[in-house]
This record gives structure tokens, C-alpha cells and sequence, in this order.
């Protein structure tokens, strides 16, 4: 790898860390602050509505103002955000920094962005799973750090820590070069590329592939602790697991077509949900949060499909899109699940099992992106990108 990747990794791996430390637990944190499991869903998806409302305007200025200072910007809010969650001693106050730490999701586009441009012979579906192994391998040191500062100091310390951790990480982010603002001839310009039908048909298969995939996500640790008599510890295995997983897919997976890679990550996450609906103990468990690492494999390889329709000086904006519509996805998904969960905490599984296989089979038998690298091949005169504005 570049330079310039291999000082995103560091920083990644390092926000991975601190992370790790208390995201997972949040679920479990609002319900000491008060909250109940309908609330706490609410929360969530306010959390996600934060991250839909950021991601398009991140990738415009991305692509017009370049990457790197948007993705500077992003990690000073993180660690802001950390700070007030750390130094809340109530609910709204929690939830405002936790709101704020949503919107610095925004980070995605032109993150992804920048790593796409800086690849050199990667495929662009490698290189962004390998960012991404990058931060889960942080995230495996996270949930057990976390979970074992939970029990022996409360929750409210992983934020204090994490907040350290991300300074580290930001002095990092700050190390990397600027890469130039591509500037679109002028047959790109403007936002026809909108228009185009197969990325539409392609954008409604990943609305429905990572709500399906996220709908057994967030109410898992109160399940687990409620229901199943799980320690934070425990939890905190669980999540270092699954962040094992992500490596370990990311690394398979992204090998693989991204189709193809892209529908095994969500099969992966319905054995997740089967697990935690039939199974009966901590091995069972530990299998399924390995295999819902594919849940990030596939959301990596959603958006690296996406450069099939667009030219690269829209690249940011076509992957705040993505991102926009995966966000979409995790707003809906926890109002689900909560509800789901105050009338029968398993239903978050059978409804999520149900709904990965409905979303494989659309993918399966649908892929605007194959089309769209079929009629580039048809054309070999004319460049693909192009055509797709």
C-alpha cells in the first residue's frame, strides 16, 4: 500500500480502538440513563437520520473542496462528540453528543473516496475492504477493553478513554497528503447522472440489503444481557468476535466479484440472526457475531459497486448516495426492532432471517451493476463512466 493508505490504517486502527470501547454498549448505556427498548430504538435511528442528512453534502465538498480537509473535519467532530458523551451526566445532554457523533459519519464518502483515488493496482473493492479490515482489527481490542472497564469502573469511562484514544488517531489522519479536486469535462457536469435508471434500481437493493442486515443489530447487547444473562464482559467477546469476523470476510470477500462477495456478506448476517434466535450459549453466539462481520463487508462492497455508474469526479457524491441510502436504512431498521422487541425480543431475528433471504434473492436474480459493466463491454470505444452520467 501508499503511504498515504498505510496512515489511514494507522488512524483507522486507532479509532477502531476507541470505538470499539463504547458503541457497542450504547444500547445497554441508555438504558441506565433511563431509557426503555422502544425509546432507546428511537435514539438509534435519530443516530442514523444523522448520518443520512451528512453523507451527500460531505461527498459534494469532497469532490469540489477535496477529501482530505473534509475527512480532517470529521475526525475533530468525532472527538468532540466523544467529549460530550463523556461529560454528560444526563439523557439529553447523552444524546446530543451521540446525535453529533452520527453526523461525523459523514466521513465515509470522502474517505472512500480518497482510498478509491489512491488504490494504485488494488481493485476498488479491495482496497476499501482492506481500510476497513484496518479498523475492525482495532475494533477487536475495543469490546473487551470496554467491556471490562464497564464492569469494573461503569460504562461512562469508556467515553473518557475513547476521547484520549481519538486524539491519537486525529494527529494521525492529519500526516496524510491532499490528492487533487478532479474537475468533470464539461458533458459531466451538472447532476444527469441522477437520472439514470440502473443506479436507482441499484440504490432500492441496497436500501433493503443493509435494512435487513441491521434490523437484528441493535438490540442485541439488552437481548443478550435481558434475555440470555450475558456479562458486559461477554458482550464485549461478542463484539471483539465479530470484529474478527469483519478482518477475516473483508479479507475473503474482498477477493471475490463485489456481486458476489455483497451477497455472501448478507448470508452471513442471516446465520447471525439465526443463531441468536436458536441458539443456546456463548459458543453459538461467539459464531454467529464472527459471521455478522459480513455485515460491514457488505455495506463496503455495496458502495464500491456504485462506481459503476459514475465518473470519479462525482465519486463523492455518488458514494454519499450510497451512504445516504445505507443510513436511510439503519433510521428505519431500530424503530423496528424496538417494537419488535417490546412485543417478543426474538421477533428482531425471525423478521431479520426472513428479510436477508428476500434480499438475497432480489440480488441474485437482479444486478443493475452486472448490467452496466455488460453494456461497457458491448461498447469497448466508449468509456463506461461516461455513459452512466
Amino acid at each position: 500500500m501508499s503511504r498515504d493508505l498505510i496512515l489511514i490504517a494507522i488512524s483507522m486502527f486507532t479509532w477502531g480502538v476507541g470505538e470499539g470501547m463504547f458503541l457497542y454498549f450504547q444500547p445497554i448505556y441508555l438504558q441506565q440513563l433511563g431509557a426503555d427498548p422502544v425509546r432507546i430504538g428511537a435514539i438509534l435511528g435519530g443516530f442514523g437520520l444523522m448520518m443520512t442528512i451528512s453523507h451527500m453534502p460531505a461527498g459534494y465538498l469532497a469532490d469540489r473542496l477535496g477529501r482530505r480537509p473534509v475527512m480532517q473535519a470529521a475526525w475533530v467532530l468525532g472527538v468532540l462528540a466523544t467529549w460530550i458523551m463523556a461529560l454528560a451526566g444526563s439523557l439529553p445532554i447523552f444524546v446530543s453528543g451521540l446525535l453529533l457523533y452520527g453526523v461525523t459519519m459523514f466521513v465515509l464518502s470522502p474517505l472512500y473516496s480518497y482510498v478509491t483515488a489512491a488504490r494504485g493496482k488494488l481493485s476498488v473493492g479491495r482496497a476499501l475492504t482492506l481500510i476497513s479490515a484496518a479498523f475492525n482489527l482495532g475494533v477487536v481490542i475495543g469490546p473487551v477493553l470496554g467491556g471490562y472497564i464497564g464492569e469494573v469502573a461503569g460504562l461512562r469511562q469508556t467515553y473518557f478513554i475513547a476521547g484520549w484514544i481519538f486524539i491519537v488517531s486525529t494527529i494521525v489522519i492529519f500526516l496524510i497528503r491532499p490528492q487533487p479536486v478532479d474537475t468533470p469535462t464539461p458533458e459531466m457536469r451538472g447532476n444527469a447522472w441522477l437520472l439514470n435508471q440502473r443506479a436507482f434500481a441499484y440504490l432500492g437493493i441496497v436500501f433493503l440489503a443493509m435494512f435487513a442486515t441491521y434490523l437484528p443489530q441493535p438490540l442485541s447487547p439488552n437481548f443478550l444481557q435481558n434475555q440470555r444473562n450475558l456479562s458486559l464482559s461477554q458482550i464485549g467477546q461478542l463484539y471483539s468476535m465479530s470484529s474478527i469476523g469483519v478482518v477475516v470476510l473483508n479479507l475473503a470477500l474482498g477477493q471475490l466479484p463485489a456481486r458476489v462477495g455483497f451477497m455472501l456478506g448478507q448470508a452471513a448476517v442471516g446465520l447471525f440472526a439465526l443463531l441468536l434466535w436458536q441458539g443456546s450459549g456463548l459458543p453459538w453466539y461467539l459464531i454467529g457475531y464472527f459471521l455478522l462481520g459480513g455485515y460491514k463487508t457488505a455495506r463496503s462492497l455495496a458502495t464500491a459497486q456504485m462506481q459503476e455508474f459514475v465518473h470519479q469526479a462525482k465519486m463523492g457524491l455518488s458514494y454519499g448516495l450510497t451512504e445516504t441510502v445505507s443510513s436511510t436504512a439503519m433510521i428505519l431498521s431500530p424503530i423496528l426492532a424496538g417494537y419488535l422487541y417490546d412485543l417478543r425480543p426474538t421477533w428482531m431475528y425471525s423478521v431479520g432471517v426472513a428479510l436477508v433471504s428476500v434480499s438475497i434473492l432480489v440480488n441474485l436474480f437482479y444486478s443493475p451493476a452486472a448490467k452496466a459493466r455488460e453494456v461497457g463491454a458491448r461498447s469497448p470505444t466508449e468509456p463506461a463512466d461516461t455513459r452512466m452520467l
